[in-house]
């Protein structure tokens, strides 16, 4: 913990008070809006409103000047017209206040004058000690504190993912995706232009992040390369990073320039730097997201065999076709492995790879049984499994014989939570990684529980096992970087 509160970006995650320069009595103001959704999200900590004539923001007391608040500020948050922002970040420093947000645009990102701007912003930071974010970002979110400095609302759960993102929409827009598996942000970063502080100083920071497992990164350009390298590289090594990078075609390149500033490189380069340093590469949000899920919450594999469990044909052979396509192997079961199987699957089943165990009587077969004969196998590597169990079914099979509604529905949950307890607990017994695909929703009851418990549910078998194929690419990525030390 030590290395981690000494960083210079823990103070800004971290704040106690934040004074917030840009919201007034108009709710439809950029700065408004901020400020009601870190006032929304429960932050605990002072917020003083800063405004050159309103008595009050917000319901909350507002101050004309830096030099007025009770004491300096542990963070500011500038969301000003950009000509105003160079004084006021002088303010800040004459104040005493050492942390600041801009999220103004309006500077490098626009050209040669913009640039010289920003320039002069670097020049205050560096007379005052001021290590700043931005500008043209969006803030951060640190739902463990009750921090949210973005424009849109955070309801997702306080997570393990760490986030840091070039763009600050596409950071805020993963809100509302993360709800969707019941997943959330340890920590995240809307770094805009990156004028002080950027991407690596992010990556190192959430590095060092206790509750953070895994770490996303949205780029458009990396602008130190050696430095990214070496930190990604040595962070690689004790945790996951999973790579969205979007300047490598020739429409991505100029998109990347005109909402940054940033100049893309070659798309095979990036491909090839992260490879060396331990990164996954994601080629959509969604398998940013899924790659996430599953390398936060799975253990490393030893190898690529896999073993496939099902009870519907189609998506047993559509995982063991995506098994192929993403560099695993179908494990070939020991003759141990399948005389136990014979005994609980039907002789109009399969005890191949996939094992099909298409109807059972006894459900504990494929959520405790099953599952255990196939991961005590030394040829297996990790499993999937295709999960569906419907509670609408498990209501009206009670309701049958029980009367009452709120006892059918206590029964059935019940059932749900011990056969998902036995599923979600599977990882830590046989330290394998165990993925699941349903083309159920999180509205589902066993999808929600699973998940809540920590167990990776994916909206199909092929993204469940691609996510499975980032977590063994990693898992040989993270040896061979220990091996060179």
């Amino acid at each position: 913990m030590g290395n981690f509160e000494e960083h210079p970006l823990y103070k800004m995650m971290h704040p106690k008070s934040i004074a917030f320069w840009g919201a007034s009595s108009s709710p439809m103001r950029m700065g408004t809006i901020q400020l009601m959704q870190l006032l929304s999200m429960g932050f605990e900590g002072a917020v003083y409103p800063m405004h050159p004539r309103e008595e009050t923001v917000a319901g909350l007391k507002a101050y004309k000047n830096a030099k007025d608040l009770p004491a300096p500020a542990d963070l500011a948050v500038l969301v000003l017209p950009t000509d105003v922002v160079p004084q006021i970040l002088e303010e800040c420093g004459k104040a005493g206040i050492d942390r600041v947000i801009i999220v103004s645009a309006g500077f490098g990102e626009i050209g040669p004058e913009g640039k010289v701007m920003q320039q002069r912003l670097v020049e205050i930071a560096d007379q005052y000690n001021i290590q700043f974010l931005g500008p043209n970002c969006i803030g951060v979110v640190n739902p463990y504190v009750k921090l949210n400095t973005t424009f849109f609302p955070y309801q997702a759960t306080a997570g393990f993912i760490g986030m840091a993102s070039q763009s600050g929409s596409f950071i805020t827009q993963l809100f509302v995706h993360l709800e969707k598996f019941g997943l959330g942000f340890s920590q995240g970063f809307s770094v805009g232009n990156e004028a002080m502080t950027d991407i690596s100083d992010c990556l190192e920071y959430l590095g060092e992040c206790p509750n953070t497992k895994v770490i996303g990164l949205y780029i458009e350009a990396i602008r130190d390369g050696r430095r990214f390298f070496e930190i990604a590289k040595k962070v690689a090594k004790k945790k996951p990073i999973v790579a969205f990078y979007v300047g490598g075609s020739g429409a991505g390149g100029r998109a990347a320039l005109s909402h940054t500033g940033a100049l893309a490189g070659p798309d095979l380069l990036y491909s090839g730097v992260f490879k060396q340093c331990g990164i996954i590469r994601a080629y959509s949000i969604e398998e940013l997201i899924d790659f996430c899920f599953v390398l936060g919450t799975q253990p490393l594999a030893n190898g690529n065999k896999i073993a496939v469990l099902t009870h519907s044909g189609g998506p047993g052979a559509a995982a063991a076709d995506a098994a192929e396509r993403n560099g695993m192997v179908l494990s070939s079961f020991g003759d141990n492995t399948l005389e136990k199987l014979k005994k609980f699957v039907p002789h109009t089943a399969s005890v191949g790879n996939p094992v099909d165990l298409t109807f059972s009587r006894n459900p504990n077969d494929y959520t405790e049984t099953l599952p255990k004969i196939l991961l005590e196998d030394d040829n297996v590597d990790g499993m999937f499994m295709y999960v569906l169990l419907p509670a609408h079914r498990i209501l009206e099979t009670i309701r049958q014989t029980v009367p009452d509604e709120e006892q059918v529905e206590q029964l059935a949950r019940a059932y749900v939570e011990t056969q998902c307890s036995e599923i979600a607990g599977l990882t830590t017994i046989y330290a394998k990684p165990v993925v699941g695909g349903s083309f159920c929703p999180r509205s589902e009851l066993f999808v929600q529980v699973l998940q809540d418990k920590g167990f990776p549910v994916l909206p199909s078998p092929e993204r469940a096992v691609k996510a499975m194929g980032a977590l063994m690419v990693y898992s040989r990525m993270r040896k061979a970087l220990l091996t060179e030390d």
